[in-house]
């Protein structure tokens, strides 16, 4: 997912979203254990997903701690 549309998701939904990441991460590192790379690709694209996804959070955070001060 791109970081546009990822700004475009309000922070409940996003942070529902990042939490799901987290469990398909989970059961895909699980898999691959058990030597089966087919969920490979897919685990990356989640990592770098997650990693956007708090990205944005961390940003909105920010501008709404500033914001308040």
């Amino acid at each position: 997912m791109k970081a546009e549309k990822i700004r475009e998701i309000d922070s409940k939904d996003m942070a529902t979203r990042l939490k799901e990441a987290d469990e398909q991460m989970f059961r895909l590192k699980f898999q691959m254990s058990m030597g089966q790379t087919e969920g490979l690709k897919k685990y990356r694209e989640l990592k770098k997903d997650r990693a956007r996804m708090r990205t944005v959070l961390g940003e909105r955070a920010r501008s709404e701690q500033k914001g308040t001060e």
